[in-house]
């Protein structure tokens, strides 16, 4: 499922029109960009937990040079799928 598909899926189930529900889809999606941007996670409660995880500084070694490089640390975005979502992704 794309952005637009989910769009489709969000006017069908809560009968708003198909403006509405892409301002309300494009809305969620920034709020939760901004928020982990600003080092805040986003929790929905049955669904799941959007947040930010720090890879440290590492060392690499390139494969075809046998150079060692140093990786810098990063930050990443992750989500942990809560209990209910798993229960209903395993049926």
């Amino acid at each position: 499922m794309n952005k637009t598909e989910l769009i489709e899926a969000v006017t069908e189930k809560s009968g708003l029109a198909k403006k509405d529900a892409e301002k309300a889809v494009a809305a969620v999606l920034e709020t939760v960009v901004a928020t982990l941007a600003n080092g805040d996670k986003v929790q929905l409660v049955g669904f799941g937990t959007f947040e930010t995880r720090v890879h440290k500084e590492r060392k690499n070694i390139n494969p075809q040079t046998k150079e060692e490089q140093i990786i810098p640390e990063t930050t990443v975005p992750a989500f942990k799928p809560g209990k209910a979502f798993k229960d209903a992704v395993k049926k």
